[in-house]
């Protein structure tokens, strides 16, 4: 049985779907999932869970991101890169003092509210609004709260913006870009993209397509190595059987989300709730 989970860095024009699709070609396997979907566009780290390792995604579903991006202000797209069609363009852009750029950049650390692309994989009343946005449907998306950890500038280069940020689940670096050029008044859009980090899965430690045809498994990350933001909890060998069959276990410890482990062995992820740790996904067969 093949399960783990693999640190996939995806390429440009490549959907997260086609990277399953590739992930379930080599493994010769159909249950596959990813974690955090990139845009076609964008390049860079996409976990990505083979085997039983698709149960836990829900685990790493909520890391912090790191993303490089290069911002092209002058041009305006439907899309907010150049996906889309140009709705405007500015000619002689000159961006301001590197001081400055600073000063405008902090505005978007922290706590910001931000509306995502219309043209992105979110649900209007259950359909995708990139669907209802390239059939012209109108509608709005509501705005939402992210956290921008860091934006730390790399490079300015005439009229294009290079930065790496930190952020949380659900930011749009598309959204973001727009929104920079717009304190600044100017139009912009999202020239290029990669993923550097999704919490502890990095891009220097990725496999690329041809990393996984010639070695496939050699790239398999162990479940419970991905899961290490999660606290251990060692289970008497005398309840392996209770746990596995869903029985409550009492203990005396905080509620938390734990790694559960007995004889050395990978259990599975518990749950501790008012004295009682319970199975939330089991890893191992319930006849262990």
């Amino acid at each position: 049985m093949i399960d783990g989970f693999i640190n996939f860095n995806k390429p440009a024009g490549m959907t997260s779907h086609d990277a399953i699709n590739i992930v379930r070609k080599i493994f010769s396997t159909k249950k596959v999932g990813h974690a955090g979907t990139l845009d076609p566009a964008a390049v860079g780290v996409l976990p990505v869970a083979v085997g039983r390792a698709t149960k836990f995604i829900e685990y790493i579903s909520d890391f912090d991101k790191t993303y490089r991006a290069e911002i092209l202000f002058g041009v305006s797209t439907t899309t907010g890169d150049f996906e889309g069609e140009i709705l405007s363009q500015v000619e002689n852009i000159q961006l301001p003092h590197i001081d400055a750029l600073k000063s405008i950049l902090a505005r978007f650390t922290g706590q910001i509210e931000q509306t995502p692309p219309k043209y992105s994989a979110i649900k209007i009343h259950g359909r995708k609004a990139y669907d209802l946005a390239r059939k012209n449907i109108e509608f709005e998306i509501p705005r939402r709260v992210v956290t921008i950890n860091k934006i730390e500038i790399l490079r300015v280069e005439e009229n294009i913006l290079t930065l790496e940020i930190d952020c949380s689940k659900g930011t749009y670096i598309r959204s973001l870009a727009v929104d920079i050029g717009e304190s600044l008044n100017l139009p912009a859009t999202l020239k290029f993209l990669q993923r550097v980090r999704v919490g502890n899965f990095n891009l220097e430690n990725s496999a690329t397509v041809e990393d996984l045809k010639t070695e496939g498994e050699k790239f398999l990350l162990p479940v419970d190595s991905c899961l290490q933001h999660l606290k251990i909890f060692e289970l008497p060998s005398r309840r392996i059987k209770a746990f596995c069959n869903g029985l409550p276990t009492n203990i005396s410890a905080a509620d938390e989300i734990v790694r559960v482990y007995a004889a050395e062995k990978f259990l599975g992820v518990g749950k501790i709730f008012n004295g009682e740790l319970k199975a939330a996904k089991l890893f191992v067969d319930t006849n262990f």
